[in-house]
């Protein structure tokens, strides 16, 4: 069973343009994090409710998502989302290739 973790993150209005930009790249950083299967971050092409950034990611199973979810770098990452965005976070387990 693989770990489907997706978040969406409601950027705050006033984050400007340059800071949103560098976020979505070092978001795109944990792409090579040790049981990351997939792992896309990507803007929301629909901004009528604001600006958002998608994270879609695949582990190789629970163990590998709580490594990563308690990894210091993630941890980091954390707090500076919460500086500058609210987030709705879905996880779940599925099949391989579900």
């Amino acid at each position: 069973m693989t770990f489907r973790h997706i978040v969406l993150f409601r950027v705050h209005d006033d984050v400007d343009i340059e800071l949103l930009d560098r976020t979505v790249e070092e978001l795109d950083q944990f792409a090579h994090h040790p049981g990351v299967v997939s792992w896309i971050i990507r803007r929301s092409l629909d901004e009528r409710k604001g600006r958002v950034i998608v994270e879609d990611a695949t582990f190789e199973n629970q163990v590998a998502f709580e490594r990563f979810r308690t990894d210091p770098a993630h941890v980091m990452a954390g707090r500076r989302m919460s500086q500058i965005s609210d987030w709705w976070v879905g996880d779940y387990l599925t099949e391989i290739g579900e």
